[in-house]
């Protein structure tokens, strides 16, 4: 009798345990684009809740636009944003740092024109409607494309749309053309051309990309978990870098790319082509965290200049932060 009061107590301590351990892991909602990416791997692997010890809720957002709100009501503490949006937030004060990169932007995101409208070069676009997200980061790069081009925005007719709409517009040939992302930029290729994609924008002075961003107090009360984001950001990106090649549209990896995202298999290898992932020791480097606050400062001017924003701040150090990356063990 005496042995199976024990057992039972022992059993029932182990239950209380595993309760106590389940009831203090917290709830983490995530915000991502939901781009076909490496991350997206480690994801469904439940890798970052592992490392983290969160409970994790990953929510998909359409814009910058919506990421900011969501930051900037309390509703999630973490989330991936492009760098536009990102100069946006912090010129507007919102309470967010960046700490790691998620991608530079190539031709992941592209301006593209419908086949037979005219538009053969830049100064085509000229008295043409161009669809984009307004606020993103193609807005962005939409912008250095018309500056380049020698034309004004009253020039042609920029219409803001998120990219559902744009792939509905594009079907009704309500639009000309549109600086879109995927898997948007995909469907309309089929009866568009790639015009310029962000990577020839970067190199007019426009560079563009996703970051990782971080509410303030939050990072500070889960600097461990912060760590241990990164470090698991930073292998899921190294094991694409590892084998590229690799990465075919009947493997393992991209085939849970695809069904993470609902992008098709078959057109993920060439998306992440799109992509630059850089490694996080690489990150911690003047060229990249090291001058981010330049970099936003950079894109906040550019924005008020063009009548985006009211004001950009004289400072953006408050929002970058590099102890994460650097706890990460990089």
């Amino acid at each position: 009798m005496h042995r199976r009061v024990t057992a039972f107590l022992a059993t029932a301590a182990v239950a209380a345990v595993a309760f106590v351990s389940q009831a203090a892991a917290e709830k983490v909602i995530i915000g991502q684009f939901g781009n076909p990416t490496p991350m997206q791997v480690a994801a469904a692997e439940g890798k970052f809740a592992a490392a983290t010890g969160w409970e994790i809720e990953w929510r998909k957002f359409a814009s910058g636009t919506d990421v900011i709100a969501a930051m900037a009501s309390g509703d999630i503490k973490v989330a991936e944003l492009g760098s536009s949006p990102l100069a946006i937030a912090a010129s507007q004060g919102v309470d967010l740092q960046l700490f790691m990169l998620a991608q530079v932007i190539g031709e992941a995101e592209s301006l593209i024109v419908r086949n037979g409208s005219g538009i053969e070069s830049l100064e085509d676009i000229k008295g043409k409607r161009i669809a984009v997200p307004v606020g993103s980061t193609a807005h962005f790069s939409l912008m250095g494309a018309i500056q380049q081009a020698g034309i004004s925005e009253g020039d042609l007719t920029i219409m803001n749309m998120p990219p559902d709409q744009i792939a509905a517009a594009w079907q009704q040939d309500a639009i000309d053309g549109a600086f879109i992302w995927q898997p948007v930029q995909s469907e309309i290729l089929k009866t568009g051309t790639l015009l310029v994609g962000a990577d020839k924008t970067a190199e007019w002075g426009f560079p563009t990309f996703d970051g990782w961003v971080v509410n303030k107090d939050f990072a500070a009360a889960n600097a461990d978990a912060m760590a241990a984001f990164a470090k698991v950001m930073d292998e899921a990106n190294r094991a694409y870098l590892d084998n590229v090649d690799g990465w075919t549209a009947d493997s393992a990896p991209v085939q849970t790319i695809a069904a993470q995202t609902g992008a098709a298999a078959d057109q993920v290898p060439g998306i992440l082509k799109g992509f630059a992932f850089t490694p996080l020791s690489e990150q911690v480097s003047d060229t990249w965290l090291g001058s981010a606050d330049k970099t936003m400062k950079a894109t906040a001017d550019f924005l008020k200049a063009a009548g985006r924003i009211d004001s950009a701040a004289d400072d953006y150090t408050p929002f970058v932060n590099k102890d994460i990356a650097k706890a990460a063990g990089m």
